[in-house]
């Protein structure tokens, strides 16, 4: 139990959080399709929301919700993950590439055909504000959009401080949120299809992040041995080297180089500035 809730471990935390997110997530997309098969109270609920919606639509806001599913549409979604890919390239954040490119375009693959296992028929009004002709049920766009900021969002998480980290979550929870609305309002989408998406979506994200955590911390644990530090390490510094007169550690700098090899990684980084740590030397 406690190597599961270990986050050193490559079994550990990462990968109890991703399985226990799989399972809520295949809980959730389970009970609406079974739900929306049997025609119960979801449907009623799904027909209640759209009709409100249909009613209720404004020119402005017509507008811009128009607009904002045009971005999220399959070109528009794959060239925002393309240029975030290559702001990731110019980072180096290699790790993350491969997620984006795992999450993305796989995840709406795995939309398309979970449309045409269920071809659920999409909502339909005397004076439709949108017309489409492919299925309903769940709802492209928002996967799209929930497995694309979904990925934005994480490396925001993890590389934002303070309050960055939770603007980062407001922000792409916000905007996978607006992508659904804007389905619904359009009338294109029931209710149910916008929460299987953002369900069927948030599962796979979960196997992808995990899988890419368990794979890089394996790879860490597999680092050459040239990147284990030890005692006898440490005392090849030179004393002036180690201090300054007024008895204050100097920095010492660790430089990631990606042609070392698989094991040089931020992870390993982080092992060697605690080595530095537990001597008295301050490293970043």
């Amino acid at each position: 139990m406690r190597a599961r809730l270990s986050p050193d471990n490559d079994l550990g935390l990462h990968l109890t959080l991703g399985l226990v997110t799989l399972l809520i997530a295949l809980l959730v997309f389970g009970g609406i399709a079974e739900a929306m098969t049997t025609a119960g109270t979801l449907v009623t609920l799904d027909l209640q929301i759209s009709a409100w919606f249909h009613a209720h639509a404004q020119p402005l806001l017509t507008t811009f919700f128009l607009l904002l599913t045009d971005l999220h549409n399959t070109v528009g979604a794959l060239a925002l993950a393309l240029l975030f890919t290559l702001f990731l390239v110019k980072k180096r954040a290699w790790d993350w590439v491969l997620r984006m490119v795992l999450a993305v375009p796989l995840g709406m693959l795995l939309n398309v055909l979970l449309k045409n296992i269920f071809q659920r028929a999409r909502p339909t009004f005397e004076h439709p504000l949108l017309t489409l002709t492919t299925y309903s049920f769940p709802s492209g766009h928002t996967a799209a959009a929930t497995l694309l900021y979904g990925v934005v969002g994480a490396y925001l998480v993890c590389t934002c401080r303070g309050w960055r980290r939770l603007l980062a979550i407001v922000v792409t929870v916000g905007m996978v949120a607006l992508v659904g609305l804007s389905r619904i309002y359009l009338g294109v989408h029931y209710f149910s299809d916008v929460v299987a998406a953002i369900a069927s979506s948030t599962g796979w994200l979960a196997i992808v992040l995990t899988s890419v955590v368990t794979w890089r911390k394996r790879q860490t644990a597999n680092a050459p041995d040239a990147f284990t530090l030890e005692y006898k390490d440490i005392q090849t510094i030179p004393s002036s080297k180690r201090s300054t007169p007024s008895g204050q550690v100097k920095k010492i700098i660790v430089i990631l180089n990606a042609s070392a090899g698989p094991g040089c990684t931020r992870d390993v980084a982080d092992r060697l500035v605690e080595k530095f740590a537990a001597y008295g030397l301050h490293a970043v």
